[in-house]
């Protein structure tokens, strides 16, 4: 999640995208088992502590301006750092660039999720790192004791160790990594405002590019794709789900008497006014991937060759606006299409079947 905090001079809100919905950790914090419970409410408190911190204007310029990255190489410039279980960052390095592996499977399982995001971006769409600068992508790993989730803090990305029953080591999917990353690239493309639609797009979008990531790195088609995001992140204490969310059947992901019911609609016939969580940006965000997911499947073959590069070229087109709502977005989706592969197309016809399915207008 993402939230953008009115700024006071000399200084500005820290971007913070984490995993885990709050609407999850706030149900494990009300459990009746005081280990889930403490987990949760540990996690939460630190995530609010990371909402509400503020840089300074000089310290984040030199943190993430343009010369920090190699102008001149095409590779990811990947730095590993342990927490060591505290609350400090980034803590000690322990992997740099090019470096041998560690004996830290946590720190080699982060390092290649890095680059593997690196690699989709480079490789595909010719994106050098997620700002198309050569950007340095740092990771702290072990960050504080039983921390249930990971996020991108603008700067970097942090992982959690999870407590061993509710979560496992957040450094386990890959598409946890690119999804998180891929906050990232849309704070440095379309900047999607943090609330209501273009918020669940924002979500989306990392979804998205989050699936993608895992896609590629293991070369699956689109009808050999899970379209889950965070499988293989939920621990033994969840007895009925397979990750946090399901782009193929949003509502599906998980149905648990301790982590409660996946809350996602797939249409707008189900869509959810709430106040809360920014106006149900992880809620609703099932709306547009399961649109992106019929558009690949519908596609075929290598879900970021076709599906993918319409995306991408929405989010970097530099006509999506930050408030952009589902039809704007879809329309926008509509227009690429036509652009790159031509009027009447398949691949036209088959965004415009997309969203028509989960009931967004593109006209």
């Amino acid at each position: 999640m993402t939230h953008h905090l009115t700024p006071w001079p000399g200084s500005r809100p820290r971007v913070f995208c984490a995993i885990v919905p709050p609407h999850i950790l706030t149900r494990l914090s009300e459990s009746s088992n005081p280990a889930h419970a403490e987990a949760a409410r540990r996690t939460l408190a630190a995530d609010a502590a990371h909402r509400t911190a503020r840089v300074s204007l000089t310290a984040r310029a030199a943190a993430s301006g343009s010369g920090t990255g190699s102008d001149a190489a095409d590779s990811p410039q990947r730095t590993i750092y342990d927490a060591q279980h505290r609350t400090t960052l980034p803590g000690k390095r322990v992997r740099a660039e090019g470096d041998p592996a560690s004996k830290d499977a946590t720190v080699n399982r982060a390092y290649a999720g890095l680059g593997a995001t690196y690699d989709l971006f480079h490789k595909v769409y010719g994106r050098r790192s997620i700002d198309g600068s050569g950007m340095p992508l740092p990771a702290s790993v072990h960050y504080d004791r039983k921390y249930d989730n990971a996020f991108w803090d603008g700067e970097r990305m942090v992982f959690g160790d999870g407590d061993g029953e509710l979560f496992l080591d957040f450094t386990i999917p890959v598409d946890v990594i690119g999804h998180e990353l891929s906050h990232g690239f849309t704070q440095h493309t379309a900047n999607l405002a943090y609330y209501g639609q273009s918020g669940a797009l924002n979500e989306s979008v990392s979804d998205v590019f989050g699936s993608l990531v895992k896609q590629y790195a293991l070369g699956q088609t689109a009808a050999q794709a899970d379209w889950l995001i965070g499988e293989g992140l939920l621990g033994p204490a969840v007895d009925k789900g397979v990750a946090l969310r399901s782009m193929k059947a949003p509502g599906t992901a998980y149905d648990d008497d301790v982590l409660g019911k996946d809350p996602q609609p797939a249409t707008m016939d189900h869509y959810v006014r709430t106040s809360a969580d920014n106006g149900g940006v992880h809620v609703n965000s099932g709306i547009p991937n399961h649109a992106f997911y019929l558009l690949a499947t519908e596609l075929g073959g290598s879900s970021w060759e076709r599906a993918g590069k319409i995306w991408y070229d929405v989010m970097t087109g530099g006509t999506l606006g930050e408030e952009a709502t589902f039809a704007d977005f879809a329309r926008a989706t509509v227009a690429s299409a036509r652009t790159l592969f031509g009027d009447g197309g398949a691949e036209t016809e088959a965004v415009l079947k997309a969203w028509s399915t989960v009931g967004v207008p593109t006209g």
